[in-house]
């Protein structure tokens, strides 16, 4: 089991973002840093998943690890989050269906885009099996599987050259901007709610970056020295979220991808404001671990065992929607919802822990 460090402890915090903010109006979520900002957690999770490949393919030296190695264990993580997903899907799927029998209300069976599922169950079956049907809110693990399944091309890509895979990434990222690139919904119309081809930057960002930090102090001190460029983009982000003023998506010239802030296609305006929250927050953790170290440790468990936490926050998040839905909601529900979610999220990771430590039993 690792210690805790800085890379968990933001991954567990973006954990609990991640499920507060998938309850859709419950008193908490305006708490939430997800609502002082133009970007979110979900920014803040895969670019912390791209530098944890960056740590994870190389050796305790800093070597990378040889090139078969490290496609194997990208693609053995590729199958996890791919089985993963299926399961939760399948989960959600069946609360649904049980809570629409349970409350004797048909509508239910339309939640989150899960009416296509009943309506026409042989060809969206097929849909979620390939990922190309999904519910709302369970749309971040299908993205995950398909940036894992391309990681290894930048990664030795990056090997070689790290400008190279930089430059490569980011072009795809600005063609799929202009020409609005993604991929296909189907049996449903649209498209992905995340665009792999956009948000495929944040996660090559995240592994070159970890690369470059490792082999000299000079990214440390260039954050450092646009540490204040950082906090006034966070300021910024919060006068924009607050006063509610983002552009008309109808009003901005074409490209309109590239100036207004959408989440699907990871606009511009989206990654700079990550980028200056991670200048402005990059110092945070050495102060915070000493003074709350019961917090620090809940959170880089969360961080830790990320994919079992994930998954399991994305059911308890959904039991959460129905949950208010029954009721009616207010504060002791959303109290009890809450409370009730970061407990078993503590308790997910602690069981995963529990179970790796616990001898195996020969059948």
């Amino acid at each position: 089991m690792r210690d805790a460090n800085a890379i968990d402890f933001w991954r567990g915090l973006a954990l609990v973002t991640i499920f507060i903010n998938h309850i859709p109006g419950n008193t908490f979520e305006r708490y939430t840093y997800s609502q002082y900002g133009i970007s979110d957690a979900a920014e803040l999770f895969v670019f912390l998943a791209g530098w944890s490949i960056g740590i994870a393919t190389r050796s305790r030296d800093g070597r990378p690890e040889p090139a078969s190695r490290s496609v194997l264990r990208l693609m053995s993580r590729t199958i996890e989050v791919y089985r993963a997903q299926i399961t939760v899907m399948a989960i959600a799927l069946a609360m649904i269906a049980g809570t629409a029998l349970l409350l004797d209300n048909p509508l239910i069976l339309e939640w989150h885009n899960a009416g296509t599922f009943f309506a026409d169950p042989i060809q969206t079956i097929v849909g979620v099996v390939l990922l190309t049907h999904q519910l709302g809110f369970f749309n971040i693990l299908p993205l995950y599987v398909v940036l894992l399944g391309i990681a290894p091309f930048f990664i030795l890509l990056a090997r070689v050259s790290r400008v190279a895979a930089l430059v490569l990434s980011a072009g795809l990222y600005l063609t799929s901007l202009v020409e609005e690139w993604n991929l296909p919904s189907w049996p449903g119309q649209g498209d992905w709610f995340f665009d792999p081809l956009c948000w495929q930057l944040l996660l090559v960002l995240g592994f070159v970056l970890e690369d470059w930090n490792r082999q000299s102090d000079t990214l440390r001190r260039l954050s450092r020295r646009l540490m204040p460029l950082g906090i006034a983009l966070v300021l910024l982000g919060i006068v924009l979220s607050v006063l509610e003023l983002r552009p008309d998506p109808l009003l901005v010239p074409e490209p309109r991808l590239i100036f207004d802030f959408d989440k699907t296609y990871l606009s511009p305006a989206r990654l700079i404001h990550f980028l200056g929250v991670l200048l402005a927050f990059q110092a945070v953790y050495p102060v915070l671990a000493p003074r709350i170290g019961m917090v620090v440790q809940y959170f880089t468990s969360l961080g830790r065992n990320s994919l079992a936490v994930f998954s399991m926050g994305s059911v308890f998040s959904l039991a959460g929607q129905l949950l208010r839905f029954w009721t009616g909601g207010g504060l002791l529900i959303d109290l009890s919802i809450v409370a009730f979610g970061l407990f078993a999220l503590g308790f997910t990771a602690w069981f995963v822990e529990w179970r790796s430590r616990r001898p195996r039993i020969q059948t």
